[in-house]
C-alpha cells in the first residue's frame, strides 16, 4: 500500500515537503498528508473527513483544553478548536510550511483561536492536570522516549482526561523496522520516521497509569486506513488476495462488501496483517 520515493536527502522536513510539493506525480500523497495549500482549505478538509468524524466520537461530550501534541501544520488543532476547544498546539519546528508559524498564520487567517507553544513531548511545559484532552497524531513513533511521553500525557490530564493517540506504526518484530523504513514514502527524504511493537505502546500506556479503552487496529478504522476508503480498501483487498484474477477479484469485492462479511473476516485479515508499520489508534483514560 505505500510506495516508495527516490529523490534527495534534506537537512529539514520544510525543504523535504517542499520539494515533495514540488513533484507533479505527488500531488495524491501531498494531498493525502495535508502538506498542501492553501492551508486554511487543508485544515478545514481535514476537520470533513471521515477519519476526524471517526475521532470526534472519542472526545468527551463536555468541551474544556486540549493538547494538540506533535501538531505539525496545525490540522488537528484546527479541528478542536472547531468543536469548541481551547487548544494549545505544541510544536517544536517553528516553520512557516509545517510548523509553529504555519499553525499561527492558518490560525489569524481563519479566525479560531490556537495558542502555539515551541517544545517536545517528553518534557511538557504545562502544569498538572490542565487538559481534558490531549490528542496525538502520528506522534508516538516519533518520540525519543515512548514510556517518558506517556507519563507527560497522564501529568498534565485532568483526572478522567482522554488521550487520543492516532495513526501509530506497528511493526510485529524488531526487526521489520528497517522494512518498513525502506517502504515508508517520506522518510527517505528526512528521516526521523520509527515504529514500535504494538506491546509496547499498550505498556507505556499503562505503566503511565491510564486506562487503556480502546486499541482499534489498521482495517477497521478509516482513522488507519486513510487515504483509503473503505470501499477502496476493500477493493485493494480483494486485488491482493485474487492476485488480480479479475473473476476472482469481483467475487471477493462483492462478499468483502457485505456489511455481515466483512464483520466476520476483519479479525482473520487483522491477524493475517502483519504489513511493516501498519497503523494502530488508541484511546486512553487517565482515572478519575
Amino acid at each position: 500500500m505505500e510506495q516508495k520515493i527516490n529523490g534527495p536527502h534534506f537537512s529539514s522536513w520544510e525543504s523535504a515537503v517542499q520539494w515533495l510539493r514540488n513533484q507533479p506525480d505527488r500531488q495524491d500523497l501531498v494531498r493525502s498528508a495535508y502538506y498542501d495549500d492553501p492551508l486554511s482549505e487543508a485544515v478545514d478538509r481535514y476537520y470533513r473527513s471521515e477519519e476526524w468524524a471517526e475521532i470526534s466520537l472519542m472526545l468527551p461530550a463536555s468541551r474544556g483544553q486540549a493538547l494538540d501534541v506533535g501538531a505539525g501544520r496545525g490540522i488537528a488543532s484546527y479541528a478542536l478548536a472547531r468543536e469548541g476547544f481551547k487548544v494549545t498546539a505544541l510544536e517544536p519546528d517553528d516553520s512557516q510550511v509545517v510548523g509553529a508559524n504555519a499553525i499561527r498564520a492558518m490560525a489569524e487567517e481563519t479566525g479560531v483561536d490556537i495558542e502555539v507553544i515551541q517544545d517536545f513531548s517528553e518534557k511538557l511545559p504545562f502544569a498538572d492536570h490542565q487538559f481534558d484532552v490531549v490528542f496525538a497524531r502520528a506522534v508516538l513513533h516519533h518520540t525519543r522516549d515512548l514510556q517518558a511521553a506517556c507519563a507527560e500525557f497522564f501529568r498534565v490530564l485532568k483526572p478522567g482526561g482522554r488521550l487520543i493517540a492516532v495513526r501509530e506504526h506497528v511493526i510485529s518484530r524488531d526487526e521489520d523496522l528497517q522494512a518498513f523504513l525502506d517502504i515508508h514514502p517520506l522518510h527517505k527524504l528526512y528521516g526521523g520516521e520509527n515504529a514500535f511493537r504494538l506491546a509496547q505502546y499498550e505498556s507505556a500506556i499503562r505503566k503511565a497509569g491510564f486506562l487503556l479503552d480502546r486499541v482499534s487496529s489498521p482495517l477497521e478504522s478509516p482513522v488507519n486506513y486513510f487515504p483509503y476508503t473503505l470501499r477502496s480498501l476493500q477493493s485493494e483487498i480483494a486485488i491482493k488476495v485474487s492476485r488480480n484474477l479479475p473473476v476472482l477479484r469481483t467475487l471477493l469485492e462483492h462478499l468483502l462488501r457485505q456489511p455481515f462479511i466483512w464483520a466476520m473476516a476483519l479479525p482473520l485479515l487483522t491477524r493475517l496483517d502483519r504489513r511493516p508499520g501498519r497503523l494502530y489508534s488508541f484511546l486512553a483514560t487517565r482515572p478519575a
